[in-house]
């Protein structure tokens, strides 16, 4: 991704992460090795907003916590398929490993939230 100022609401981020996604799977030559690779980073890389806005949505403590897990999950699936891509693209190695981190930071921080959430509703 390229520098941009930093965006603080998780779901303008996450969002703005998906849409990073899309442009960037459009980018990719599309051959029998990239095609699989390119539906599951999909999957995984705009599910995250998806997930954070159920969360954001949720019903009970647990629904959230639950949503926010699988977003979290998604956030390193998404992780998983960009090191693919890079590998079966070489050429699009430094702007998956930007993506990348984009990707881990947003897994931090629903590793976070769940932390918290799950200390808050011991307190």
């Amino acid at each position: 991704m390229e520098k941009k100022k930093q965006i603080y609401d998780l779901e303008q981020r996450t969002s703005a992460f998906g849409k990073e996604v899309v442009r960037f799977a459009k980018q990719i030559p599309k051959n029998i090795v990239t095609v699989p690779l390119i539906t599951q980073f999909v999957r995984a890389g705009t599910s995250i907003g998806a997930n954070y806005c159920e969360a954001d949505c949720a019903e009970s403590r647990k629904d959230f916590e639950h949503k926010i897990g699988i977003s979290k999950k998604e956030a390193k699936e998404t992780r998983y398929w960009l090191e693919m891509i890079a590998e079966a693209m070489p050429t699009l190695k430094e702007e998956a490993y930007g993506l990348r981190q984009e990707a881990n930071e947003l897994q931090l921080i629903f590793i976070s939230i769940v932390k918290n959430s799950r200390l808050n509703k011991s307190l």
